[in-house]
């Protein structure tokens, strides 16, 4: 129901400008930033706040963000447990090769071996978060500098680029929806342009685009009249409450159900192109013999489809098609143009006093020809950076997922906040906002929303040199991607770019480079499609293009790994450049995740792959020279390296085989001062954990779930990451990693409906082979303990490893839950099949050893000898 209201809410207005983003209040600001977790955080930057109060600072501009850091009784507590589980882990080191005693010494050295290792990644791990630091944009001191009285602005130029290459897999709702909310976001309309990259080539997504700019001219004013907020229409007419804080309630109500119709029509015009295209192209190829019947894709203006055909052909299929460029939405003026009020014939609402003006739209497919590898994302991000240097060349460029929409209408202005910052601004190259996600189930079963990674590392990197690159929902500085040194370690005597070489043949693209580099300018030149513009920008989008040149390497997004945005974010580090995290609430941006259980371990297969390739390439953290911090040194080595954990992780979780073979579980002697060292790192973990969540705002079940799906990509995942980067070393192809398929459009199936298909793949099976083991080993303790009895002693020895047991299950009761698939929606059902699987074995258990023991019709059942017959004697557990 929409109910107009005059309080704030998630898609209010009032709350975006004022309180949401501190203000010269610190308190108010920090309370509202952070909420709960707002006592545990305090301003680190006092004086240079009341410096620029006092002066107006230097050169007359304001500090356009603040900086809090944890408070210190939390943190040094947080840093003093650290170390000293770090001295407990290097004591239980040290004893345990003074005390090379096990019943097994091949599995003694494995799990020496292991512990090191695995200290040593903790240390890693936590290094990076000792001083974790959260920066908030003051937004209305960026428009009190770049806004004019006169409505007009001087905040720079600004290019957005979305990446999109299949219009099922990646649902083209979603790609559009994200263009809306582009069009729709509260930053001056002639300052940015958008840039579609459809790396399928299909004209799927140009009609989609043709359809989304005529609807664009009905949402965006109506975005802009009752400040709507998300301004995504799927995500804004999804919400079951949507408190009004525009201006004309009595409108409003009327211009809702009116918006909402179109927007129907809209998704109905969107659907039918998958039967319209065909169908158009059916008939033209009837009309036209010579066209070779109805091969050919044509357009709605008469004319064949350049890109890829509906039916492959020869110069018209995947990986095989001319290069397409056209302007949707032409460049606006720089003056208001207010709309028309309502009609039944020029329009259904009345904006006759909203400016109904649309940012520029580009449609951009790059060419694709057989036998040139066009490195995926990177190479269709390389070429829109080429192309909309040719045409808008704006000094700040941010990039989009499809599926990610801007959830809050400020987030440009919130980034440029850090870019145009006077102390350090000039050496950030990019602003990372941490990825959100809608229509996750409310467990996070497979932990998607990753809250450990965005609300506790990128925070402790934010603290050194920067957050890493993400992929989406990032600012970059044009001049950074080009290779440049940051200023601070660019002499006053160097030009900011130099070997132009390196950048291709196109004099014209070569030229843009200085110009880019102006970070403040704020007029976008004029575009022009003339014919040798139109030969200019085929030219940057061919595929031999980059022949001989650095594009790749040293120039725009890296090429030749899984993961183009880690290595891209961790070269402009390397180069000296720093980076910043920029948290909002609302979210800035929001997207949609994998939650079917494959779908999820095949994502983190890519990036864990990935992030392998990187430790072992030319890229490795460890090589990096002096520009690069110490600190983020060591973030990046533990980002890179993690997946050799699996090597260590699967040997544990196969130790109850040990159970069922030998009947003990010793790795080590003297067993209970080894169970002692063990138990004072594990609780150590675990109270270090609670303390990190606690400065991190996080939730017990966001540590729980990330606890979980560790252990569960551990055993199948990491392994197979390692298996690929063994494959590349041997120059073989290596796995090949999917693309992600995202959910399907909300409302066309059962909520939450992906979450319990069960999609079999062979990454699942060593998952499933853990969990086989451990249950196996349960069922073969209960099966021993009826067959032989165990005394109080043997029940104390053998707690330790059923714990262990019970501990590995419990890591892995998300993987089972997806494996059962809709009886997932009952986990009470999961319970009893664990409880039946351990029965059935024990009694498989105690069959086997009565017929090992001559088919004896009696057996003991702990101490108590049933049938007197026979009694089996008592053994040692």
């Amino acid at each position: 129901m929409v109910s107009p209201a005059t309080s704030g809410g998630r898609g209010g207005n009032a709350g975006l400008a004022d309180p949401l983003l501190a203000t010269n209040d610190d308190s108010d600001g920090a309370r509202h930033v952070f909420g709960a977790k707002a006592k545990y955080w305090a301003p680190a930057d006092e004086k240079e706040m009341t410096a620029s109060r006092e002066c107006s600072g230097e050169d007359g501009r304001p500090l356009l963000y603040r900086t809090f850091k944890v408070k210190g009784f939390l943190v040094n507590t947080y840093r003093f447990l650290n170390l000293a589980r770090l001295t407990a882990v290097i004591v239980f080191f040290a004893w345990r090769v003074q005390h090379p005693d096990s019943d097994a010494m091949w599995l003694w050295w494995i799990s020496v071996v292991g512990d090191f290792w695995f200290g040593l990644s903790w240390w890693l791990n936590q290094v990076p978060k000792l001083n974790p630091t959260i920066c908030i944009p003051t937004i209305p001191l960026l428009r009190q500098q770049f806004d004019l009285p006169d409505g007009g602005s001087n905040l720079p130029v600004l290019d957005v680029f979305i990446s999109t290459v299949d219009p099922v897999e990646e649902p083209m709702l979603h790609t559009m929806n994200s263009i809306l909310s582009i069009l729709a976001t509260d930053y001056p309309v002639d300052k940015y342009a958008t840039y579609l990259s459809d790396d399928g080539g299909s004209l799927l997504h140009y009609d989609g685009l043709v359809e989304t700019a005529k609807f664009a001219a009905l949402w965006v004013p109506f975005c802009r009249k009752h400040h709507v907020e998300p301004r995504a229409p799927e995500s804004y007419f999804g919400m079951k409450i949507r408190p009004y804080t525009g201006n004309l309630p009595e409108e409003f109500l009327d211009d809702h159900r009116r918006l909402r119709r179109e927007y129907e029509e809209f998704k109905t015009r969107l659907d039918a192109l998958f039967t319209v295209i065909p169908q158009r192209s059916e008939a033209h190829g009837r009309e036209d013999a010579k066209g070779g019947g109805g091969k050919a894709t044509w357009m709605a203006d008469g004319t064949q489809w350049p890109g890829t055909w509906t039916e492959p052909a020869e110069g018209h299929r995947k990986g095989d098609h001319a290069g397409i460029i056209q302007v949707m939405l032409s460049q606006p003026s720089s003056e208001p143009q207010l709309g028309e009020p309502a009609s039944s014939d020029d329009g259904p609402l009345d904006f006759s006093a909203v400016d109904v003006r649309l940012p520029m739209l580009v449609y951009v497919s790059r060419e694709k020809r057989p036998g040139y590898d066009h490195q995926k994302k990177a190479g269709a991000l390389n070429v829109q950076l080429r192309v909309s240097a040719l045409l808008s060349n704006a000094p700040f460029i941010i990039n989009f997922d499809c599926d990610h929409y801007i959830n809050n209408s400020q987030a440009f202005r919130a980034a440029m906040c850090f870019m145009m910052d006077r102390r350090d601004g000039d050496n950030v190259a990019f602003v990372q906002f941490p990825q959100r996600f809608d229509d996750v189930d409310p467990t996070d079963r497979y932990a998607n929303h990753n809250r450990m990674f965005f609300d506790a590392t990128m925070l402790g990197m934010n603290g050194i040199q920067g957050p890493s690159y993400v992929g989406t929902g990032s600012m970059f500085r044009r001049v950074a991607l080009y290779g440049a040194d940051p200023p601070r370690w660019r002499p006053d005597d160097v030009k900011v770019l130099e070997n132009p070489n390196k950048f291709g043949k196109s004099m014209t693209f070569i030229n843009s480079i200085p110009v880019a580099a102006n970070q403040e300018r704020s007029v976008m030149s004029p575009v022009s499609l003339d014919e040798p513009a139109t030969t200019e920008l085929a030219d940057v989008m061919t595929c031999a293009y980059e022949d001989g040149t650095e594009w790749g390497d040293g120039v725009g997004w890296v090429y030749d790994m899984a993961t183009e945005d880690a290595v891209t974010g961790f070269r402009l580090h390397r180069t000296g450049w720093r980076s910043m995290y920029c948290d909002m609430e609302p979210p800035a941006f929001c997207g949609t995740a994998p939650i079917n259980m494959t779908e999820r371990m095949y994502q983190i297969l890519r990036w864990s792959g990935g992030s392998l390739e990187v430790f072992f390439s030319r890229f490795c953290p460890l090589l990096a020279g002096r520009r690069l911090h110490p600190m983020q040194r060591v973030a990046y080595t533990n980002m890179t390296f993690y997946p050799l954990s699996a090597l260590f992780v699967v040997c544990y979780h196969l130790l109850p085989l040990m159970w069922v073979f030998n009947g003990r579980f010793y790795i080590q002697k003297p067993y209970p001062t080894y169970v002692m060292y063990v138990l004072i790192i594990i609780i150590s973990n675990e109270v270090i954990g609670m303390v990190e969540i606690v400065w991190a705002g996080l939730t017990l079940l966001d540590w729980f779930r990330n606890e979980q799906f560790y252990m569960i990509c551990a055993t199948g995942v990491y392994p197979t990451a390692v298996l690929h980067v063994v494959l590349r070393s041997l120059g073989l192809k290596g796995i090949s990693f999917k693309m992600t398929a995202k959910q399907l459009a909300t409302g066309a199936r059962e909520r939450f409906a992906e979450l319990y298909d069960v999609q079999w793949a062979p990454l699942l099976i060593p998952t499933l082979v853990v969990i086989a083991v451990n249950v196996v080993a349960i069922g073969a303790a209960v099966g021993k303990a009826i067959t032989w009895g165990w005394s109080a002693g043997q029940v104390v020895e053998a707690a330790s490893g059923l714990m262990f047991n019970v501990w590995i299950l419990l890591m892995f009761y998300p993987f089972a839950l997806g494996v059962i698939g809709r009886w997932g929606k009952k986990p009470y059902v999961l319970f009893a099949m664990f409880v039946a699987a351990f029965a059935a074995i024990a009694a498989v258990y105690v069959a086997v050893q009565a017929a090992l023991a001559g088919n004896l019709p009696y057996f003991q059942l702990g101490h108590w000898s049933i049938g007197g017959a026979v009694s089996l004697p008592s053994r040692r557990v």
